[in-house]
């Protein structure tokens, strides 16, 4: 009789411990929407004679939370909303916008978005990330790490970071020195800058 007592009471036990660790994780796994309008990117180039900034939408993204630790998310970015910030002449910031959607840059008649797949986040200190992920412009997909700081509140979440991109390896060349010599003033580096800023609730 004991020893029937002794079954009944183990397998309640474990039926709780089942049952809360079932509902703990069900609470862990948390994707949240990005808001688009609150969320920015920030790109960067430059090139031997100055540089040029600018912007570009974000069409949708995600950020996935176990608690309060970064472990995915996705962003979509829509590369026909690209702009130039820095040039006030309409013509030549015109001139600029349609060089860079067109193929010799981003080619967007083909490939109008750029999306950014986070494979892995490692914590490198209180919601600081070393994050990396599969990065697809022109139909090309490498990966690339950059650092992610993650501040989370009790409406959501706020993730920004600086991704630098090679662009030479997603078939961009034009004025690259990875393609061409003796370019001289007219060289545009490879790498450029997108400062990241997702802003998602819950």
């Amino acid at each position: 009789m004991k020893s029937i007592k002794f079954f009944v009471a183990s397998l309640a036990v474990a039926l709780f411990v089942s049952s809360s660790v079932s509902a703990d994780n069900g609470k862990k796994a948390t994707s949240l929407k990005v808001n688009p309008a609150k969320s920015e990117l920030t790109w960067l180039g430059k090139k031997v004679t100055g540089e040029h900034t600018g912007k570009i939408t974000l069409k949708e993204g995600t950020i996935v939370l176990d608690g309060a630790k970064l472990t995915g998310g996705k962003f979509v970015a829509d590369l026909n909303s690209i702009t130039c910030t820095d040039l006030t002449d309409k013509e030549y910031n015109g001139k600029l916008i349609g060089h860079l959607k067109s193929d010799d840059f981003f080619g967007v008649e083909k490939h109008p978005t750029a999306t950014f797949v986070v494979t892995k986040a490692t914590p490198k200190a209180t919601g600081v990330y070393d994050v990396t992920g599969d990065l697809t412009i022109k139909g090309i997909t490498k990966p690339v790490t950059f650092p992610v700081t993650v501040k989370t509140t009790a409406a959501g979440a706020e993730a920004t970071g600086k991704l630098v991109v090679d662009r030479s390896k997603y078939d961009i060349k034009y004025n690259s020195k990875s393609f061409f010599d003796n370019l001289g003033d007219k060289m545009i580096h490879d790498d450029f800058s997108i400062d990241v800023k997702l802003v998602a609730a819950k």
